[in-house]
């Protein structure tokens, strides 16, 4: 598994790159494509065994990424050379936070105590981008232990509005209004 910090830094370089060549979105589309096609269990195998050539991979690549530009490829035999272009998916994944962020767009992890429906997806969504100020994506789950109410988790910063959170809150209170 490609490291996260790895991975971070060959997105960043990528984004550079994309920017400098204007093709912010074609990058992100490529690495999504490349992505795919390392789902394939034979590709990801053969580009994985070390007794397979480099120009061999290499090849193979290029047969399936008919389209790609020279970068994209370049990219491609790098992530061979170092074995890392089975985790692609997550580089992908990096590259699209990175570029995200630069367009000012917010990831959120929202937990409720039940499944929402779609307006209430919506709601939280304005809620979110209110407190934010920035455009949010929501990703839900759920997790029946939070008791109701949600907790969001926007990069790195927790919103804990769950009845859970509020019932410990007034037990803290309690107990200190009694010492």
């Amino acid at each position: 598994m490609i490291s996260t910090i790895s991975a971070r830094r060959y997105a960043q370089a990528i984004f550079e790159i994309a920017q400098a060549k204007n093709n912010l979105d074609e990058w992100k589309k490529e690495l999504r494509r490349i992505a795919e096609l390392m789902k394939d269990r034979k590709i990801a195998d053969l580009i994985d065994n070390p007794k397979v050539p480099f120009n061999l991979k290499a090849e193979l690549i290029k047969q399936k990424l008919v389209k790609a530009n020279d970068l994209v490829l370049n990219l491609c035999y790098l992530l061979i050379s170092k074995g890392k272009l089975k985790n692609v998916e997550q580089l992908s994944d990096e590259y699209e936070k990175v570029l995200d962020n630069y367009r000012g767009i917010k990831h959120a992890l929202v937990t409720t105590a039940v499944p929402v429906n779609d307006a209430e997806k919506q709601k939280i969504l304005s809620q979110l981008e209110n407190i934010t100020g920035n455009k949010v994506t929501v990703k839900l789950q759920v997790n029946s232990s939070i008791l109701g109410g949600m907790v969001a988790r926007i990069e790195d910063t927790p919103i804990d509005g769950s009845v859970r959170n509020r019932l410990d809150l007034l037990r803290r209170n309690l107990v200190e209004a009694t010492k």
